[in-house]
């Protein structure tokens, strides 16, 4: 079974918005349907879980029911950083999915994923036994001893690469602890 793991329990307070920006409509949609949508279509996505806000849990069961979200099968609430929230998510799997499961962690705002980089994650995966979706940096990097007055080394860019303001996924399988 592979499972989509999508955090949307971040409070979005930099968007400066009256709501969580995973709850803003962009084309008529709110951004956590968007990304929903991504992992509904692929056909090896088995299930999705959405780890939230615990308020707005309701909400994210109603949106799915309107949006005809049909491989939505948990909503659980998240935590107070974005890791106690996947922690959440995984500790809900644990006994609801057999233990050769594909967990596919990715965040929820992150709605521009594409079938393509989905199947490239699990082909990854299937692999390497993890895969973790990242981009080549683009930026010239540059390491500092003295809070950025000077630079002591470049730092090559073909050696870089970006997960954290991109599309990403994850992927782990689930393992019990006895």
């Amino acid at each position: 079974m592979t499972v989509a793991l999508l955090t949307a329990a971040g409070s979005g307070t930099r968007m400066g918005q009256d709501i969580p920006k995973q709850f803003i409509h962009v084309d008529n949609k709110p951004v956590i349907i968007h990304t929903m949508e991504a992992f509904q279509k692929h056909p090896s996505v088995d299930a999705i879980m959405v780890v939230t806000i615990p308020s707005w849990i309701e909400v994210v069961k109603a949106y799915a029911k309107q949006f005809n979200i049909s491989k939505l099968r948990w909503v659980v609430a998240g935590g107070k950083t974005g890791q106690e929230s996947i922690y959440n998510g995984l500790k809900s799997l644990e006994n609801e999915i057999p233990s050769n499961s594909i967990v596919m962690i990715h965040d929820g705002n992150r709605c521009m994923v594409s079938g393509e980089i989905i199947s490239d994650s699990i082909a990854t995966f299937h692999k390497y036994g993890s895969a973790v979706t990242a981009i080549p940096c683009v930026e010239a990097v540059f390491r500092s001893d003295d809070d950025g007055i000077s630079s002591v080394d470049s730092i090559p860019r073909e050696q870089l690469f970006s997960y954290s303001n991109t599309t990403y996924i994850y992927i782990r399988k689930i393992v019990r602890c006895t």
